[in-house]
């Protein structure tokens, strides 16, 4: 299986307000964990999101069982994206996390309900903030099938750069798609003229 940026998802009330992790101008980052399970099942249930980012059906244990594994991996961070009345509209993480290398893949994927509204690209760049503000990272990477146009447009507006494409290197219901591949590097994030997610 392989995760990709994605736009997908499903509709979901707010829950009780929570502690962030980071904070931006339009929303927050909060840890990922065990009680986040239900939440994220029904996201990756969604059959948009199933074919963006070339994943199966999996059961509720099996993603309890894939939160709580992750909860532990030193590699990566996860966070659920919250409005500031607490309203979930996401996950992103930061994945693959190499200190010495200093490099880190991005996953992101947005409920149905809230795509469209600017959100995927202030939780992205909440995140390249957290890993080239607070973390030693020097270069991101992302990867979406080619014809995911709203996550290539996210990608784009928060500054990643195409490498080129993996070809035919998902298969997803008996078909094979491409892989556009991206990335970020620290002195591109330096020149970006936008604030920063601490100036919020």
């Amino acid at each position: 299986m392989v995760d990709h940026i994605t736009i997908a998802g499903a509709e979901h009330d707010a829950e009780a307000e929570r502690e962030l992790s980071w904070r931006a101008k339009t929303l927050g980052l909060a840890a990922l964990d065990m009680d986040d399970a239900e939440l994220m099942h029904s996201w990756r249930s969604d059959p948009v999101a199933a074919h963006q980012i070339g994943i199966w059906p999996r059961s509720l244990t099996a993603v309890r069982e894939r939160i709580e594994r992750d909860v532990e991996d030193d590699d990566r961070d996860d966070f659920l994206i919250l409005l500031p009345d607490s309203t979930p509209v996401g996950h992103v993480a930061l994945t693959n996390q190499n200190i010495v290398n200093g490099t880190a893949q991005v996953e992101l994927m947005l409920a149905a309900r809230h795509r469209g509204h600017g959100h995927g690209t202030a939780a992205l760049d909440a995140v390249v903030d957290l890993a080239f503000g607070e973390l030693p990272m020097h270069r991101l990477t992302a990867e979406t099938h080619t014809d995911n146009a709203p996550a290539l447009a996210v990608l784009a507006k928060s500054g990643f750069t195409q490498e080129g494409i993996s070809r035919a290197a998902c298969l997803h219901r008996g078909r094979r798609h491409d892989l556009a591949v991206f990335s970020l590097l620290r002195p591109e994030w330096e020149e970006l003229n936008r604030p920063r997610a601490w100036e919020a």
